[in-house]
């Protein structure tokens, strides 16, 4: 091998190793943005919270915070409101609350709308609304591969809330939405017994309701064809109180990326590059 080709391969190979690593990091790290378009402060839950501050935080309106999920992370992402802690993280919340913490360890009082994951390839995303509801949230993947759908709930259920549902805050307005197993625990609101399958526990009147407010979100355990997304390589923007229309935004290897477009380098022209690039140095070595 002559000194002009043994150059070029020592150029090449970590060229090569870049590139064919840039894709395992793209597929393996997740970046999480959570945004608080709320009119009052919300208190974001995490479980597992290890790489999300803890497992909880405060977000004022207007608010954000950005967290990288470590690969194969899978938990859910809830919102707390009126929650009032001590300098030492202990209190409690109207809706929501894990306990008397700040940081949660467990899940959330119900009830609570859950952002629920899944990091695979694909990864698997979800709204839940069956252990009710007590904020509007969405979930939108931003520069990621497959169905993408927007998941979850930019209408308020607090405001067609059946009575019987209701959760009364310290003003008297509806402050959160059970649901109906939560509050009348039978088998046919809760999918057990007889009732325990998807041929057995169609909608009821309650479970249509959380749906007209929530197209996208579980309305009831078996609400999977019109609520349960895939999506691969994508990061997360998680929003209380959305506007589904609007555009999102959130940060990657530096670069701004905002809900649909993609800027990241295409998997296959990556892959074409390498194969170019190699055939290139091979003809540089005599044979």
């Amino acid at each position: 091998m002559g000194s002009w080709s043994r150059a070029a391969l020592v150029l090449a190979l970590p060229l090569l190793c870049f590139l064919s690593g840039a894709t395992t990091r793209a597929e393996s790290a997740r970046m999480f943005t959570i945004i608080n378009k709320c009119e009052a402060t919300v208190w974001p839950a995490v479980t597992p919270g290890d790489s999300f501050g803890g497992g909880g935080f405060e977000l004022k309106t207007g608010q954000s915070a950005v967290f990288t999920a470590p690969p194969a992370w899978s938990g859910r992402i809830w919102g707390r409101t009126d929650c009032a802690f001590d300098q030492a993280g202990t209190g409690k919340c109207a809706t929501g609350s894990c306990g008397a913490a700040l940081k949660c360890g467990a899940s959330g009082d119900p009830p609570a709308s859950l952002a629920e994951f899944t990091i695979a390839s694909p990864d698997f995303y979800d709204v839940s609304l069956v252990d009710g509801f007590n904020l509007p949230i969405t979930v939108t993947p931003v520069n990621g591969r497959g169905n993408c759908s927007v998941a979850g709930c930019d209408g308020d259920l607090r405001e067609t809330c059946p009575a019987e549902l209701s959760v009364k805050g310290p003003n008297g307005k509806t402050a959160a939405c059970r649901s109906a197993c939560d509050v009348f625990n039978t088998d046919q609101y809760c999918c057990r017994g007889k009732f325990g399958g998807p041929s057995t526990c169609p909608p009821t009147p309650y479970s249509k309701k959380f749906k007209e407010a929530c197209p996208s979100a579980y309305s009831y355990a078996y609400d999977d064809p019109s609520s349960l997304f895939q999506c691969s390589g994508a990061d997360y923007v998680v929003t209380f109180c959305a506007n589904r229309k609007q555009s999102v935004c959130t940060h990657h290897n530096n670069k701004l990326e905002c809900g649909g477009s993609s800027r990241r380098l295409p998997i296959m022209p990556t892959m074409a590059l390498l194969v170019l690039l190699v055939s290139f140095v091979a003809l540089q070595v005599p044979m």
